[in-house]
């Protein structure tokens, strides 16, 4: 039996000492072995041969789940609170609400409830104390020894961490006929060697060895190599494309002032964008120092419209919300920043990095995520020069249907919504337009500037496929290795 390797000639070697069934014990302890694995794997070879035949039983087996050793150290959930009921003078739902937490008070009361228990203006009532109580030594009695009636394991199955049930499966060898005539030359165990060196060829000990048999043909796991997450490689991705068309990559702080924030971008101080509810402002540092210059230059514009023909937002423009310190909203308060640095120099520059709102979460809403800015910068900007910038990009990112919508921003005129076609729909994926004067002339720029943003996230969900923003962030491995290589 060439083709049997060394644990299987062991195995076989050894059952043929005795016919009946073998367990595990005795043929680890008749192999002299000491892991199991070693049987299970030797015995399911010789099965294959037909040389053993092997007996499988199954069985069903109770433990206790995390949950169940908290109720056996310290007592069923039903049982303390039934306990407390009967030693308190006025068992009242406001008395149980203050010594038990909400997260044992609600679900022991449903629990008692089942076992006759009411709420009587506003006191805990048993209409049969015995029978009560007679329940709850019942289960007692299961959850402690695990061993009761059907019912008992139905109930506390539907309770979470509880009980939890085990298969085990048992497992016993009897020699075949065939096993039996196999010779006891046959079974004698030789060196098996795997790979084989210059060392091996250049003696004679590669002779009397056993070569172990590779089949070719067999389908190979393949292994599992680390790559970029799905959004850094799409980050990747939208950077090499920008890079391509002859842009230049900008980034800074996540801490701002609400000024170059909000004013420089012609965002009235009373705008809805300015509320706590929407805008992460901090307490350390509570202020950032900004020119007085330029703050005196957005109060004149948002008053009265300063020297840029435009009558502002009226009212009255306070300095000291220009220092109030804040995580960013948007990138875009880098790239003014950016121009006000280069005012009279050509540019075409983007950026991809992370902003701030105070959202509540949910599958298409973050607090923290990305966006794509870019700006042109140059004399003759239009927006006919916009538009192509935008379609040439998403028909890179794979999405040649694009089209355009008038839209409304305070910093921008005129302003457009960008939309793709997916799946036959049109998706808006971000926003665009030409910087008003009331942006650019503080900033002391003379040329048309072209703006745009957009998500990074919600084109993520486009290219991956998701409804649900979330996942992108979940630490799913094997959602992670499913995705395709952007």
């Amino acid at each position: 039996m060439s083709n049997l390797d060394n644990r299987e000639k062991r195995m076989l070697l050894a059952l043929q000492g005795r016919k009946g069934a073998w367990t595990l014990d005795e043929v680890l302890t008749a192999c002299n072995w000491d892991d199991q694995a070693y049987a299970a794997t030797a015995g399911h070879g010789l099965s294959n041969h037909g040389l053993v035949d092997i007996k499988e039983t199954t069985r069903a087996t109770l433990r206790h789940g995390p949950e169940g050793e908290n109720a056996v150290a310290e007592g069923l959930l039903e049982a303390r609170l039934w306990n407390w009921i009967k030693n308190s003078p006025e068992p009242s739902m406001a008395a149980l609400s203050s010594t038990f937490e909400r997260s044992e008070s609600g679900p022991g009361i449903g629990l008692l409830k089942g076992l006759g228990v009411s709420i009587q203006q506003g006191v805990l009532v048993a209409t049969d104390s015995n029978s009560v109580s007679a329940a709850i030594e019942e289960r007692t009695a299961f959850i402690t020894s695990l061993e009761g009636s059907e019912e008992m394991v139905a109930h506390f199955s539907n309770r979470r961490g509880l009980i939890e049930e085990v298969l085990t499966t048992t497992r016993t060898w009897q020699i075949s006929k065939t096993g039996m005539a196999v010779s006891a030359q046959e079974l004698t165990e030789k060196q098996v060697v795997s790979q084989i060196t210059p060392e091996l060829l250049q003696s004679d000990e590669w002779k009397d060895m056993e070569f172990k048999p590779f089949d070719v043909t067999l389908e190979a796991a393949m292994p599992r190599s680390g790559r970029s997450h799905p959004m850094q490689a799409l980050i990747e991705r939208i950077r090499a494309i920008f890079l391509e068309m002859g842009f230049s990559e900008i980034a800074d702080d996540y801490v701002q002032s609400a000024g170059w924030n909000m004013d420089a971008l012609f965002i009235p101080q009373d705008h809805p964008a300015r509320e706590m509810q929407d805008t992460f402002y901090l307490e350390e540092p509570t202020g950032i120092d900004v020119p007085d210059e330029l703050i005196k230059q957005w109060q004149a514009i948002h008053e009265h419209g300063g020297d840029t023909e435009s009558i502002g937002w009226g009212g009255k423009f306070d300095p000291e919300v220009s220092k109030k310190a804040l995580l960013r909203t948007h990138t875009t308060v880098n790239t003014v920043q950016y121009l006000k640095e280069n005012p009279d120099k050509p540019c075409r520059v983007f950026t991809i990095d992370r902003v701030f709102r105070k959202e509540s979460i949910d599958r298409t809403h973050l607090p923290e995520f990305h966006q794509i800015e870019g700006i042109i910068m140059e004399e003759g900007a239009n927006l006919a020069m916009l538009v192509t910038t935008l379609k040439t990009f998403y028909a890179k990112m794979g999405y040649p249907e694009v089209r355009v919508r008038p839209a409304y921003f305070p910093y921008t005129e005129p302003s457009l919504e960008v939309e793709v076609k997916w799946r036959g729909k049109w998706l808006e994926l971000g926003g665009a337009g030409i910087f008003r004067p009331e942006v650019t002339e503080p900033l002391g720029i003379k040329w048309p500037v072209c703006a745009w943003g957009m998500g990074l996230e919600r084109l993520a969900m486009l290219v991956l496929g998701l409804d649900d923003i979330r996942q992108l962030y979940i630490s799913d491995l094997a959602w992670l290795a499913e995705q395709p290589i952007l």
